[in-house]
């Protein structure tokens, strides 16, 4: 067994390295990772297959088709043009606007389909400014990070740990997490305007030419957005209830795809394959292998191990465990992908439970803070961040990774720091 556990952390250990090297796509590291750990036979294929949490790969797949297809209507450049036109176009207003509608759509949607939506928006609105994207596109970074943490569909870190532990349910993330997440948000969007206030100004005579856009147009086919809207306000009221009508949060979303498939493209064999290109399959291979590579961690004794340490760091203090899983989270999930590092986690928090201490709640959202908060540090630190910088790219502007650890950075700490007095004052004092 031992000869097998080393086995399970060097395949895991050169796995996450190379993910984080990004030389080697990381869907196919973690794909050919889970592989080996079959065929090495450090678990059978049985085993691997039976630790993939299908709760969600479901959730995730139902969402994205559900957003792939509102994305179809115009709906989020609506909103942008319509919230840039309520400012009058003044560029400050319109930081916090944005800002304020990605955290939004963030904790309904997930950080990353958001971005991919909002971004795009947002350059075209500050272009017609002539004001400089990059303090937005930053602004839009941090607070789909921060908004996504709210929810438990907002960001995959809380996806994943509510999939683990039944009890965590959609309005149970929203009742611990809603309340601190808007506080971090509040605080952090104050300090961007006053770290930017002076790049952002503009004309008046641009600010009339944001006037004259009319954002009706921006809806292509408000027959389907109705239908959207209708499936999206039934499914978030789903989510809500899904514990007490005994349905897996992944039951929720697959029945809101499934609904709003059949209201939309029943008949229309083009735009069904349409919208399931646009799931991103690259990121569901991503979690099917991951899976499978921590599945091998934790048949071999490495998780209980690991558990087993850290709390004899702590001494089994309640409190020490979960200031040491929320920092730690924080400070790994900058530097490298937030998901592998949760999937770690989760086992290993499960076993502490088998070391004597009974109350997990603490550290359960310990982790979701640390790890969703964390990944605000870095440029790599979640995968929305790389997202945005790619499309920057593609604008023609550089986001720095060192320019935006400069001003990230101390953000992510600051926002760890009030988590922690947010974590002490309500569980542990």
């Amino acid at each position: 067994m031992e000869n097998q556990a080393l086995l399970a952390i060097t395949i895991f250990v050169i796995a996450y390295a190379l993910i984080v090297s990004e030389k080697i796509h990381r869907t196919v590291v973690a794909l050919a990772g889970g592989v080996l750990m079959v065929i090495l036979g450090v678990v059978t294929q049985e085993i691997a297959i039976h630790h993939i949490d299908f709760n969600t790969i479901g959730l995730l797949i139902g969402m994205m088709v559900i957003v792939n297809i509102t994305s179809e209507t115009g709906l989020f450049r609506y909103l942008a043009i319509w919230s840039a036109k309520k400012v009058q176009g003044d560029p400050v207003k319109l930081l916090v606007v944005l800002s304020s509608i990605t955290a939004v759509c963030s904790a309904l949607l997930d950080n990353v389909t958001t971005v991919l939506l909002t971004v795009p928006v947002t350059f075209s609105i500050t272009k017609q400014l002539k004001v400089k994207p990059i303090p937005y596109i930053v602004a839009q970074i941090l607070s789909s990070n921060i908004g996504g943490t709210a929810t438990l569909v907002g960001d995959p870190p809380n996806i994943m740990i509510g999939s683990a532990v039944k009890e965590l349910t959609f309005m149970a993330f929203i009742n611990n997490l809603a309340v601190i997440s808007a506080i971090i948000y509040i605080v952090t969007i104050w300090i961007l305007v006053l770290i930017y206030r002076k790049q952002l100004i503009t004309t008046d005579e641009l600010k009339l030419q944001i006037m004259e856009l009319d954002e009706r147009k921006q809806i292509q086919n408000v027959k389907l957005l109705k239908k959207c809207l209708f499936v999206l306000a039934l499914t978030i009221s789903l989510f809500t209830m899904h514990q007490m009508l005994h349905l897996e949060s992944a039951t929720v979303a697959i029945f809101g795809a499934s609904l709003l498939l059949v209201m939309a493209y029943s008949k229309n064999e083009h735009e069904l394959e349409h919208i399931f290109r646009k799931v991103e399959w690259v990121a569901i291979f991503f979690f099917v292998g991951l899976f499978m590579l921590v599945a091998g961690l934790i048949e071999t004794g490495v998780i209980a191990l690991m558990a087993r340490k850290a709390i004899e760091l702590t001494a089994g203090n309640l409190a020490a465990t979960s200031m040491l899983i929320l920092w730690m989270s924080a400070i790994a999930s900058a530097f490298v992908d937030n998901i592998p590092f949760v999937a770690t986690m989760i086992p290993m928090i499960k076993e502490m439970s088998t070391l004597g201490i009974t109350n997990l709640e603490p550290l359960w959202w310990s982790l979701a803070l640390g790890a969703c908060l964390g990944g605000n540090g870095t440029l790599v630190g979640a995968s929305a961040n790389v997202v945005v910088a790619s499309l920057a790219a593609q604008e023609g502007y550089q986001l720095s990774f060192i320019n935006f650890m400069k001003l990230a950075f101390p953000l992510m700490l600051l926002s760890i720091a009030l988590s922690s007095v947010y974590i002490y004052l309500r569980y542990l004092l």
